[in-house]
């Protein structure tokens, strides 16, 4: 079985550190590392426009000296034609060893990972999860913080769709003694699904609307935008999108050692007079991702899965009552859902339903 990375509970926690430590090596010596997927391919299906999760893969593979195929633009390839998720993946992953992909539907490259021949990473599934951008922000605290433990972190902006939020609360709730605290208008709350898991980890966190309120107790704020392509509206987009801004004067509260992270792209929610701040290194954290993906392209490519097989996701006669995931639109695909207590929950997308 291919070790696919489809949401970070893919692997373990000592897993994750040790892709962590290799792309904290390989940042120090990146020659070392320069053949170490000669005549290897990495194909970037990217359904979605993106800059620096794109880039920064192709970089990845290229400095390992590998080569890299694939689209960035689905009108360019056979998906315009109405090729589905099945048939695009099937194909490319015999002509590559390894893909990443990135799509505006929840759960699509978990879809996609049930009929490759090679392993999967998402690199992104609409508002659900990011876990490549949670590598890189573990890196990025490991690097510039020092540890991943006894943290207040603090999470600011579009906390409902905010994929790399949601992945980011996931891997720090298996850390100990991390407090989060949740900054966001009520319409951009986290979503339900992600609190059940803080509570599962017993973790203690916080929701609050004012950023001015809770930045002199963090140890990192974690910027994020509001997501105009997420909004059902322009109007509900307007509402919400100059809320939530950071500046010079809202840090003179915070502690000197604080560090701001953003997962970018920005619009207008750190100012850019900020970026000359030694606290703020969300430059360095695009560049850790680089390192990380590294990493994390050798990890799955040198290892396989045997758990995966062992796992079998209830299948029922039910629809996931989520109108961006992927079943609703592939409809061949099999309705996977894992039972908790009275809760079904959709295998693809997260998404949580009573029995």
């Amino acid at each position: 079985m291919y070790k696919h990375l489809i949401d970070l509970n893919d692997f373990t926690r000592s897993e994750w550190e040790e892709i962590i430590h290799t792309a904290v090596e390989i940042e120090k010596n990146p020659q070392k590392y320069s053949h170490a997927c000669e005549g290897k391919i990495l194909a970037t299906l990217f359904y979605e426009p993106s800059t620096r999760t794109r880039m920064s893969f192709q970089t990845a593979m290229l400095r390992l000296g590998g080569n890299v195929i694939g689209f960035d633009n689905p009108d360019t390839s056979s998906v315009s034609k109405g090729e589905s998720v099945k048939d695009t993946a099937k194909i490319v992953s015999g002509y590559a060893d390894i893909i990443a992909m990135r799509s505006a539907q929840e759960g699509a490259a978990y879809a996609a990972s049930m009929f490759t021949d090679c392993p999967v990473i998402n690199a992104g599934d609409g508002g659900h999860l990011h876990p490549t951008q949670t590598l890189t922000d573990l890196l990025t605290l490991t690097q510039e913080v020092g540890r991943l433990n006894g943290l207040t972190i603090g999470l600011c902006g579009d906390l409902k769709n905010g994929r790399t939020v949601h992945s980011l609360i996931r891997a720090l709730s298996c850390f100990e003694n991390n407090r989060f605290i949740l900054i966001s208008t009520k319409e951009l709350s986290l979503p339900p699904y992600v609190k059940n898991f803080m509570d599962a980890y017993n973790c203690c966190y916080q929701e609050i609307s004012s950023l001015k309120e809770a930045v002199s107790q963090l140890d990192v704020l974690y910027m994020t935008r509001i997501q105009r392509e997420r909004f059902s509206s322009e109007a509900e987009y307007q509402a919400q999108k100059h809320i939530y801004i950071l500046d010079k004067e809202k840090l003179t509260d915070a502690k000197p050692d604080m560090k701001i992270l953003h997962p970018l792209p920005r619009v207008d929610e750190i100012t850019d007079d900020v970026d000359a701040d030694e606290r703020a290194v969300y430059f360095k954290q695009a560049v850790h991702g680089m390192y990380v993906r590294m990493s994390l392209i050798m990890f799955c490519l040198n290892h396989s899965d045997h758990r995966r097989s062992a796992q079998r996701p209830f299948v029922l006669n039910e629809q996931c009552e989520n109108p961006n995931c992927i079943t609703q639109t592939e409809t061949y695909l099999p309705h996977y859902f894992e039972k908790n207590a009275d809760m079904l929950i959709c295998k693809y997308c997260s998404q949580r339903k009573l029995i």
